[in-house]
């Protein structure tokens, strides 16, 4: 702000400082008043100001420096009348006072009147930096002067002194199950993060994160936490191992505490600078802000996917679909991995920066960003919205009346049409079968009407927890798998369900011995058929790396039905759906030797023939270890 407004000065100075008032208190109370601005004390100013204009109403100079006075301490409707009055004067004046004035119609949302003077103003000056704004502020006249009148419902809360304090308090990060949030703190000049846990439906009182991260050398900000809270990717600025100015790190959670945080390098960072990191729902997608050369304008959004190797593929800047010729800045991508969320002063608006948001369609192309509505948006710059998995609320940091001190952490209904697509996710613990002791394992989940992965990581290796997100509107193959031990399949049905009852389960595995017994969810064939459907592969796949990792492993396939229909139909049914398995097993270099199948009908029901669930769980492919 300070720059902001000695430049004004300095614009005007050409025009109107020369111009002295013929009355001498008014014209040394003006004076006092440009040392007080250049030290941001704009109280003070004010008062000399208003001091000048009493001792002399024609001062029109006094009125321009007023007006910019209260521009700076926002007081915009002040502002305004200041501009009037020095304009009244005369108005032969500089083309910036004619700007002053309709960004504070602007402001004070007469957008007819803001119009028409911004025109003005473009009559006298056509080419400046101004006049660029100017242009654009045009349009978001005509936008605000529409979108204003359908507003939507904002009633914002402190997160509470838990949280918030008197210094300020920024950048707010959420995992998928809400329970931990990560935000950046400002002390005495130093930027670090803090962490606070939601109990009872309020947050506890903020910790620093880790001594491993924070520094008292350098800043640390504007971060994003993966879903299941393990990656933390942050901004760190002017450090040796930079490779510009700012460049994006990333630490991982390693049982209680964080690992030693490290530089992601190129090509993500280069010598240019790249800030405001989010992590995609799956780990594999980073978006990111920069201002290195191929962009659409100053700072835009970029992205970065992993590639097959494990490393970080070519920036991509994500096009006019959302870069405009201005800003754009702190991208969040939901766990949903469909809806994106961020800030730009180039899309039409209500002045200055606004959060917006974008939707990927099928074809993985982002529609045009949608103006998240007033009075979330307002004159003012907004930014750093992070929304919650269930899409209900979000989260920002503001300096509202009512606060702790500086910028506080607030919550806000999020607006139905703004709202991301509906997410579940599955929460919990691996353990040993006999021990009962957490392990390490991996833990994948993959959609499988796309056959992506969404989700592939192991579990924490003190803790045995994982947090996995799913989109709904899909099914989930859910595989676990440990170095020793039979893996686990299950799978999960989203087509329908409830984002407040997501999945919580204790995972039991056994290590491979003979006996083993292990039924896989996700084999699927046609009713009455033996033909594997294509959403079958990926089970079947993971059966063979099972097979390759353990060599030794010899196993006997079993088919399963249900008792509805003939029996013997159901044990041919059920043999010929284990000869199916069998033969893709061979086909993919699976040594028959190692493989026997059987089917056995429905005589060994798992569980109650009487309900449907029962039924369907009674319909499966399983296997048997014969020999180790």
């Amino acid at each position: 702000m300070k720059f902001c407004l000695v430049l004004f000065l300095s614009i005007l100075s050409i025009y109107c400082f020369g111009q002295s008032s013929p009355n001498k208190k008014a014209q040394i109370s003006f004076e006092k008043a440009v040392p007080l601005i250049d030290k941001l004390d704009y109280a003070g100013a004010e008062q000399v100001l208003k001091t000048a204009v009493e001792a002399d109403p024609l001062f029109q100079n006094a009125y321009i420096v007023l007006a910019g006075v209260y521009k700076a301490e926002k007081k915009y409707t002040e502002a305004r009348a200041a501009y009037e009055k020095a304009i009244l004067i005369n108005k032969a004046v500089a083309p910036a006072v004619f700007y002053g004035l309709a960004e504070t119609e602007f402001a004070t949302q007469d957008y007819v009147k803001a119009k028409q003077h911004f025109e003005e103003f473009l009559a006298q000056d056509a080419s400046s930096d101004r006049a660029k704004k100017a242009k654009k502020y045009v349009f978001d006249c005509d936008f605000a002067s529409t979108a204003i009148k359908k507003p939507v419902k904002y009633s914002p809360t402190n997160l509470g002194e838990g949280v918030n304090t008197a210094d300020a308090e920024y950048f707010p990060a959420l995992t998928a199950d809400g329970e931990t949030l990560v935000f950046t703190r400002q002390m005495n000049g130093n930027e670090d993060f803090w962490t606070s846990q939601l109990k009872n439906n309020k947050w506890d009182v903020a910790l620093p994160l880790s001594s491993k991260i924070n520094t008292t050398r350098y800043n640390e900000g504007a971060q994003t936490i993966s879903p299941d809270g393990k990656y933390l990717f942050f901004t760190g600025c002017n450090r040796p191992d930079g490779l510009g100015r700012c460049d994006i790190y990333v630490s991982h959670r390693e049982g209680k505490d964080w690992g030693e945080p490290y530089n992601i390098g190129k090509p993500v960072n280069s010598e240019y600078w790249e800030s405001q990191p989010a992590i995609s729902p799956d780990g594999r997608t980073l978006y990111f802000i920069s201002n290195r050369p191929g962009g659409s304008g100053g700072y835009d959004i970029w992205k970065s996917t992993i590639t097959d190797d494990a490393k970080w593929g070519p920036a991509v800047n994500l096009g006019p679909d959302i870069n405009t010729i201005y800003d754009e800045n702190t991208p969040f991508l939901h766990a949903d991995g469909k809806t994106l969320y961020f800030s730009s002063d180039g899309w039409p608006g209500f002045g200055n920066k606004d959060i917006f948001y974008s939707r990927m369609d099928n074809d993985g192309k982002w529609q045009k960003p949608v103006n998240i509505g007033y009075p979330i948006n307002s004159f003012e710059d907004e930014s750093g919205l992070v929304v919650s998995a269930d899409g209900n609320f979000g989260l920002f940091s503001s300096n509202l009346k009512g606060g702790f001190g500086l910028q506080d952490i607030y919550s806000f209904g999020i607006p139905e049409s703004a709202k991301p697509l509906k997410v579940s996710y599955v929460k919990g613990i691996v353990r040993d079968k006999d021990t009962k002791k957490t392990i390490e394992s991996n833990v994948q989940v993959v959609d499988l009407k796309t056959n992506k992965t969404v989700f592939d990581d192991y579990t924490d290796p003190e803790t045995g927890q994982f947090l996995a997100v799913m989109p709904m509107g899909s099914d989930y193959l859910f595989n676990v798998n440990a170095e020793g031990y039979m893996f686990y399949s299950e799978n999960f049905e989203l087509k329908t369900g409830d984002i407040n009852k997501p999945y919580q389960i204790e995972v039991y595995i056994e290590k491979i011995k003979q006996g083993g017994n292990v039924t896989l969810r996700n084999i699927f064939f046609d009713t009455n058929k033996f033909n594997l459907l294509p959403a079958s592969i990926r089970e079947l796949d993971l059966l063979i790396d099972f097979l390759h990792q353990n060599e030794t492993v010899q196993i006997e396939i079993q088919g399963h039905t249900d008792n509805i229909g003939d029996d013997k139909l159901n044990e041919k049914l059920s043999f010929n759906r284990a000869n199916a398995v069998y033969e893709y097993l061979v086909k993919n270099s699976i040594d028959a030797k190692r493989l026997t199948f059987k089917g056995f009908g429905a005589s060994k029901p798992i569980a109650d023939n009487k309900t449907e669930l029962g039924r369907k769980n009674n319909r499966r492919t399983s296997f048997v270890i014969t020999k180790v």
